[in-house]
């Protein structure tokens, strides 16, 4: 019978960059600098190291594909290196592979890595999905769809179920993205570190009604990786507190949310399912008493509103009022996304699901600094890829090992 990932595997080992505008950096440099942080911070020499998983989202604008570039660039000892991409989950999908791969007993030691160079694309935003080599997902489901337009979409859908006022709905998303704004504030690695208040936010310009521009993450270059084995390994190393996994767990789209009647738009089918999987396997009965930070995917401060409904912190419809009362705030009962978030840190793709996993970690050893949490127990990350009708969602829950 399967039991699940609980405590079968720790991280002894973390390192990330700072995200921004690395114009000085290709991804191979900012792949070697998060490796360099995490090898130290491990104190191994990366002989240790037997397998390796790679994450990277839009490869040709930054590597190149198959696990390679990875190999190569850090010099690593002839050991299988497995590329992997899953939209914005593709870092954690990197940490999911290595962390099977310790939990099966296949190997002892084994690194993720993600990494995303996008700005040197040319585009604004993430790079188009359009054209010959798009595939069915785009040309059978989203012809002519833009992210802002379809997270526009979700908030109208969520306001209407609700019953939410147009400026309810706004002041609540300003919240969000002020909080994220502070919380980068004392992030040195951290792309945007500029305070902005809630009236700012109101009065940008609308990118997608009712989305302005600080309800929109940008994009940055930027690597993260993590070092893990088992908790029994990291003993005999001499590890005092341990950073262990409680859980992982992955959901896909099944097409059913466009295909039928029942989904009315307002919420992310897959995050609903794949979050009661990841509680069920940390052994977690009541999420806003027991989690104790969050990072989670706001793409758009509409995303991290609803997200914290289907994450089954806040009651339906009370996302909005939570919000307000300071909930989600750093010092509030439920901290989120206390790095600044995507919003804020930044969102090289392939990186970001690690980069969340790196905050978890520093803030789970009490090594976070000015935006340290007092004594965290458990530690949740929450990816999502593809649009609010399709996608990917990946959760991750950390905590101490044998807490």
């Amino acid at each position: 019978m399967a039991t699940g990932i609980k405590d079968k595997v720790a991280i002894i080992g973390m390192g990330c960059t700072r995200f921004g505008e690395r114009w000085d950096m290709g991804a191979e440099e900012l792949m070697v600098e998060a490796f360099e942080e995490c090898l130290a911070d491990a104190g191994l020499e990366k002989q240790a190291i037997e397998a390796a998983w790679f994450g990277i989202c839009f490869e040709e604008g930054s590597v190149g594909k198959s696990g390679l570039p990875l190999s190569t660039t850090l010099r690593l000892p002839f050991i299988p290196v497995t590329r992997v991409e899953n939209y914005c989950a593709t870092g954690t999908e990197a940490f999911r592979g290595a962390c099977y791969a310790v939990a099966s007993g296949a190997y002892d030691i084994c690194l993720a890595l993600g990494v995303e160079k996008l700005k040197d694309t040319g585009y604004g935003g993430l790079p188009s999905f359009t054209g010959s080599n798009a595939g069915s997902l785009t040309w059978q489901w989203f012809p002519n769809l833009t992210a802002p337009g379809a997270f526009a979409q979700l908030a109208g859908a969520y306001a209407a179920k609700h019953r939410i006022k147009d400026a309810d709905l706004k002041r609540a998303m300003a919240h969000v993205s002020a909080k994220s704004h502070a919380n980068g504030v004392l992030n040195p690695k951290a792309h945007l570190r500029k305070a902005v208040t809630e009236e700012q936010v109101m009065a940008a310009p609308i990118i997608a009604h009712p989305l302005g521009l600080f309800d929109c993450c940008g994009v940055s270059d930027g690597a993260a990786c993590a070092i893990v084995t088992t908790p029994e390994i990291a003993k005999q190393m001499g590890r005092g507190e341990i950073v262990s996994v409680k859980a992982l767990q992955l959901a896909l789209s099944s097409g059913e949310e466009m295909g039928y009647g029942d989904w009315d738009g307002d919420h992310f089918a897959t995050t609903r399912i794949c979050s009661k999987k990841a509680y069920d396997e940390a052994g977690i009965t009541d999420p806003r008493e027991e989690i104790s930070m969050m990072e989670v995917h706001d793409c758009f401060s509409i995303t991290e509103l609803v997200t914290m409904e289907d994450l089954h912190i806040s009651e339906p419809g009370r996302a909005v009022h939570d919000i307000m009362d300071g909930v989600f705030d750093r010092d509030g009962i439920v901290p989120c996304q206390v790095d600044g978030g995507l919003k804020c840190f930044g969102h090289p793709i392939g990186a970001s699901g690690l980069r969340m996993i790196y905050e978890m970690y520093l803030q789970l050893l009490g090594r976070a600094g000015e935006r340290q949490i007092e004594n965290p127990r458990f530690g949740l990350t929450h990816n999502l890829g593809g649009f609010p009708s399709m996608n990917v969602c990946s959760i991750a829950i950390l905590g101490r090992y044998g807490e």
